[in-house]
């Protein structure tokens, strides 16, 4: 009998930005959880406060060059979220990478596309103001729509079973009276 397989959390394989080790930025993160260069950190950590006094529990990770390719910002967010939980941004100059334990993949992908700045400090602003405003209501839309649907086919039927009455009494009237036929 063999032993059983050890499952590790997390990616079966990440590709990290070159040079950027998960540990330096978690314990980078610790204090603020912010992991940025110095002259970012103040602006930075309103940014991380306003979220948590908005109930997102938010770290953010700058770093000061884009690496090969996007989806090392999302491993490294990812990494860095399994190890220390809640939502993490990770902005370079020209890519957002974000992973979350609490926000659903659309809301941040819908507020990924608002952080394209340039300047992580905007860019931060424009994440956390996207994931704080209200989504659309998608389950009363979704209601109404059926909803207005079922009224529609039930007023097609009701509409072709009036027709269908209407035309059977009027062939019924429109048949003149047959005289009876007498046999001798």
């Amino acid at each position: 009998m063999s032993a059983p397989l050890l499952r590790v959390p997390g990616p079966v394989h990440t590709d990290l930005p070159t040079g950027v080790s998960v540990d330096k930025v978690l314990v980078d993160l610790a204090d603020d959880q912010v992991a940025a260069p110095p002259e970012y950190v103040d602006r930075l950590v309103a940014e991380v406060q306003r979220a948590r006094d908005n109930g997102i529990d938010l770290s953010v990770v700058v770093l000061d060059e884009d690496p090969r390719v996007d989806s090392q910002l999302r491993d490294l967010a990812t990494e860095v979220g399994v190890e220390d939980g809640g939502t993490v941004l990770v902005l370079s100059p020209g890519w957002v990478g974000t992973y979350s334990d609490s926000l659903d993949r659309v809301t941040l992908e819908a507020a990924q596309d608002r952080t394209y700045t340039g300047d992580p400090v905007v860019s931060t602003r424009n994440f956390v103001d996207s994931v704080l405003e209200p989504s659309p209501p998608w389950t009363g839309i979704t209601l109404v729509l059926v909803l207005l649907v079922a009224l529609v086919g039930g007023a097609t039927y009701w509409a072709k079973v009036r027709r269908s009455r209407h035309e059977q009494a009027s062939e019924h009237r429109a048949e003149p009276p047959q005289a009876p036929t007498k046999t001798l």
